[in-house]
C-alpha cells in the first residue's frame, strides 16, 4: 500500500485531505537541526529559513555546514549567509552542549544525526538523541522528528536483500544504535514523527513522497527534509507518533546508490 505524501495534500486513493501547509506553519518558528552538518540536515536547515523560520543548528565543525545541493541550486556548497540561522559548535553526546541550543525559545527538533561508528562510536545515535530529549522536556518543546533508516525497527522486511545483508554485517553496529535510538524516541513521552527513508540522493526535491508498507525505493534528501519539517510544524500532521518508511517511488527494483555522487561529493 502506498500513501502519497504532497507538499499540498496527502492523497489516499480517492481522498484527498486538508492542505497541509497550514497559516499555523506559515507563522514564524524556531527549529533545532542537530547533526546540523549533514546531507539531509543542510536541506532542513535550507528549506526552513526558506519558508520564513529561525533554526539554531548543532554540529561538531559548522564549518561543514553549507548550502545543500538538492535545493541549493546555483548556490550549492556555499556557506549560509541568512542572520535567522545560529550555529553552534558542540557534541551532541554532551549534554551541556546540547543544552545552549535550547536557550533559544524553540518550537521543534529535527534530529538527523550521523557519521561512522568507527569516528563517532557505537552509541553516538542513542546517547545524542537521549540528550535531546532531556532537553526538550527540560524546555517543554513537545515535537521532534528522527531520522533513521529502512531497515531500522520493524522495517527490516521492507529493505531490499542486498542491503540486509549489510545490516546484519558491515553495517551491524549501526543499526544497533539506530534500533535503540527509535526505541528511546518511542519512550520519550513527546510527539515524535520517526523518519525511515528508502536509498538517500541529493537530486532536487520533487514534492511527493510516498509513505509505503512495501519495499521502499530512493528520496532525495530534499523531500526527506519537507517531510521532517512538516512533521514538527504542522499540527494536525498525521504521522506522530508512527515510523513511516518513505521514498519517491514503489522501491521494487530498488539499488542503493552508494557511488560518491549519492553522497554529495565530487
Amino acid at each position: 500500500m502506498v500513501d502519497a505524501f504532497q507538499s499540498s495534500s496527502f492523497i489516499r486513493g480517492s481522498s484527498v485531505l486538508p492542505a497541509i501547509r497550514s497559516e499555523s506553519f506559515l507563522c514564524m518558528k524556531t527549529v533545532a537541526v542537530f547533526g546540523a552538518s549533514g546531507l539531509t540536515a543542510t536541506e532542513c536547515i535550507y528549506q526552513a529559513l526558506k519558508d520564513g523560520h529561525n533554526v539554531v543548528g548543532l554540529t561538531r565543525n559548522t564549518a561543514n555546514v553549507k548550502i545543500p545541493k538538492g535545493s541549493g541550486g546555483s548556490e550549492a556548497d556555499k556557506p549560509f549567509n541568512d542572520p535567522n540561522l545560529k550555529l553552534i559548535a558542540g557534541d551532541v553526546t554532551k549534554k551541556a552542549d546540547v543544552d545552549k541550543v535550547f536557550e533559544d525559545d524553540i518550537d521543534g527538533v529535527v534530529i538527523a544525526l550521523g557519521g561512522k561508528t568507527s569516528e563517532v562510536g557505537d552509541t553516538m545515535l542513542t546517547d545524542g538523541t537521549n540528550n535531546v530529549i532531556a532537553a526538550m522536556k527540560e524546555n517543554g518543546v513537545k515535537r521532534m522528528s528522527v531520522v533513521t533508516s529502512i531497515g531500522a525497527g520493524d522495517s527490516e522486511s521492507q529493505a531490499p536483500f542486498f542491503f540486509k545483508l549489510l545490516m546484519w554485517t558491515a553495517m551491524k553496529k549501526i543499526f544497533t544504535d539506530k534500533n535503540n535510538q527509535e526505541e528511546a524516541t518511542r519512550k520519550s513521552g513527546l510527539e515524535y514523527c520517526i523518519v525511515r527513508p528508502g536509498g538517500l540522493t541529493v537530486d532536487p526535491p520533487t514534492g511527493v513522497i510516498n509513505v509505503i508498507d512495501g519495499e521502499a525505493g530512493s528520496i532525495p534528501r530534499a523531500d526527506v527534509a519537507q517531510f521532517c519539517l512538516d512533521a514538527i510544524l504542522v499540527e494536525d500532521f498525521p504521522y506522530i507518533g508512527k515510523a513511516p518508511c518513505i521514498s519517491s517511488v514503489g522501491g521494487t527494483s530498488w539499488t542503493k546508490d552508494r557511488s560518491a555522487a549519492a553522497r554529495g561529493e565530487n
